[in-house]
């Protein structure tokens, strides 16, 4: 049976990565009416890897004794100023759900749940890889800039990290990449 806290900060972390996903979608969403077909597959893609997180934990916290309820999603930012101002928006976004994630890490350590603290640590590794990946694309954008053919040259970059591996709630496992 899972501590009440964590019950509670596990269905928390369900609204973050739920409210992530949403928010991707609306980036998805601004990039295919700006013309940036690679970077709204990518956001698509990201979306996609939100939910997948989501019902992770959704499955999770019900097989644990807890009951999983489904969140209430904010209004996601829709309106970007441009490119350099969407991942930025993706990098702030990836460190926020970082320290979500690290908030439930350490209660499940101070709480001595090691079987939720093992099942985090695919989260830790997750997030590690995502702002990893936000930090090298705003770089990207410093090195090559939006004006010319930056923006095109940009756009191809940012499709390029598309996975090949569409993630979806049957291919949820532990260990499994999403």
């Amino acid at each position: 049976m899972l501590p009440k806290k964590i019950e509670k900060l596990l269905q928390e972390q369900i609204e973050v990565e739920s409210n992530s996903s949403y928010g991707y979608l609306a980036a998805a969403s601004w990039c295919e009416v700006n013309g940036m077909e690679g970077a709204a597959a990518f956001f698509y893609n990201q979306s996609d890897e939100e939910r997948v997180h989501m019902l992770k934990l959704f499955k999770y916290l019900n097989e644990s004794g807890g009951h999983a309820l489904v969140p209430v999603n904010k209004k996601p930012k829709g309106d970007f100023k441009n490119i350099i101002d969407l991942i930025k928006y993706f990098h702030e976004s990836e460190k926020s759900v970082s320290a979500s994630v690290n908030k439930l890490v350490y209660l499940a350590n101070q709480e001595q749940d090691y079987t939720t603290l093992n099942f985090l640590q695919w989260y830790v590794t997750e997030q590690h890889e995502e702002e990893t990946l936000a930090r090298s694309l705003q770089d990207k954008i410093k090195l090559i800039g939006i004006t010319g053919n930056g923006l095109y040259l940009i756009d191809n970059e940012i499709g390029k990290h598309v996975a090949k591996k569409k993630p979806t709630a049957m291919n949820m496992g532990g260990g499994e990449e999403a």
